[in-house]
């Protein structure tokens, strides 16, 4: 999804298709997807909250500067991750703010001097941010957030990084390597900088599956318990469950689990009870339940669900479920929806309840607000981040809003 991804074609890397794009855009083409997510598209523009489409801001034009609402205590951080490298990108970590009852988005500055920060998270206390810098030197950035000062970064030890995350403790920084297939584990210091790179593993089995040259990790998460983290791997069909050692900051595998040969699975994320997942699958376009036993570690992938996506080529992205766990959502890149599922039977099953047109080209990245009442798409191929209304009632989306210009938007974290 997100340097060295092969997302729709196993022939293209995602680093290609960030030269290739560049190439094409100095020769006068169209602004296309950065990360090998699939064929040319021209930006779209914005539709306005009753559909229609109107003027948008350029991709990659200036922002404008925060004003004195954005800076309001009344409005929320939003941090936008892009690539740097990539023609029209940005200039590093995008920052804006977001009214947390209209959704409106304003403001755009940048925390310059990140490279290719396509995915972000930040540490449970809100003091640090971190970002990947997606490329063959994989590393990993921490931000300061209080004043946006870079604390430094930490080397990966693989290649084209393409998620994060803050193990619970708070001591420890999770990440995976899509271009090497490995996951690593980074120190956290009590300032929030990143200390050595602890241990990296590469998936080195089972073997790449059809259409694949090797592993692709492409998440690196911890399980709700605690106990153990699971890293998913497009290339191998393969869900790895960990055990970290909290004293070493070393892993242990102690299962695996295998999706259908070719699925492709991207992302992974938990209903809020903790025995079930959910399982988007990039290459088969479908989304799965698996069932979780904490005391293992170990996932049961299920059947193949639709993804609502229609007759067309389309390759889902990213999962996400509202806090009370009733309802998920789905961001289908090629359908250019979001797929909404009705979660039942505590968790166990889901079932389609419609698509929504997501108002963007490309949604790479959902996110919801703390609170699950505004969700947000980061739309690639259209430079744009949308913002939905949540009804907790029916799971219903309303567009808030025309969506707000983000230089090759392919994350999006509000806070």
């Amino acid at each position: 999804m997100t340097g060295g991804t092969q997302e729709a074609d196993a022939g293209w890397s995602r680093r290609r298709f960030v030269g290739a794009l560049g190439a094409a855009l100095a020769a006068g083409g169209t602004l296309s997807g950065c990360s090998g997510d699939g064929g040319e598209g021209s930006p779209a523009s914005p539709a306005t909250p009753d559909g229609s489409t109107g003027p948008s801001r350029r991709a990659g034009a200036s922002a404008p500067a925060p004003s004195a609402t954005s800076r309001s205590p009344s409005r929320r951080p939003l941090y936008l991750g892009t690539y740097t490298s990539a023609e029209g990108g940005g200039r590093g970590i995008g920052t804006a703010s977001y009214d947390p009852v209209s959704g409106r988005i304003t403001g755009g500055a940048t925390v310059a001097g990140v490279a290719d920060p396509s995915y972000l998270a930040v540490h449970q206390d809100g003091r640090t941010l971190y970002a990947v810098n997606e490329r063959e030197r994989g590393t990993v950035t921490a931000v300061r957030t209080a004043d946006r000062k870079v604390l430094g970064s930490s080397a990966t030890g693989g290649t084209f990084p393409c998620h994060l995350s803050v193990h619970p403790g708070g001591r420890w920084l999770l990440s995976a390597d899509y271009g090497s297939g490995s996951v690593a584990v980074h120190r956290i210091g009590a300032s929030g900088a990143l200390g050595d790179r602890t241990d990296t593993v590469t998936h080195r089995r089972p073997a790449p599956g059809p259409g694949q040259d090797g592993p692709h990790a492409h998440q690196f998460v911890t399980a709700p318990d605690g106990g153990h983290l699971l890293a998913v791997d497009l290339g191998t069909d393969t869900v790895y469950s960990y055990r970290l050692d909290e004293r070493s900051g070393t892993l242990r595998e102690v299962a695996q689990a295998h999706a259908r040969p070719g699925a492709g699975p991207r992302h992974l994320v938990f209903h809020p009870g903790g025995r079930y997942a959910y399982l988007a699958n990039e290459n088969d376009d479908t989304v799965t339940v698996c069932a979780y036993d904490p005391a293992t570690g170990r996932l049961t992938i299920g059947a193949p669900l639709s993804t609502g996506s229609g007759e067309g080529t389309n390759y889902p992205a990213q999962l996400v479920v509202a806090p009370d766990g009733r309802h998920a959502y789905l961001a289908n890149r090629g359908a250019n929806t979001l797929a909404r599922y009705a979660v039942e039977a505590a968790g166990a099953r889901l079932r389609l309840l419609g698509t929504v047109p997501v108002a963007g080209d490309f949604p790479r990245h959902l996110a919801l607000a703390p609170g699950g009442r505004l969700l947000f798409t980061a739309n690639q191929r259209s430079s744009t981040v949308s913002v939905f209304h949540v009804d907790p009632s029916s799971g219903g989306l309303r567009l808030a809003g025309e969506p707000f210009a983000s230089p090759v938007a392919v994350c999006a974290l509000p806070l």
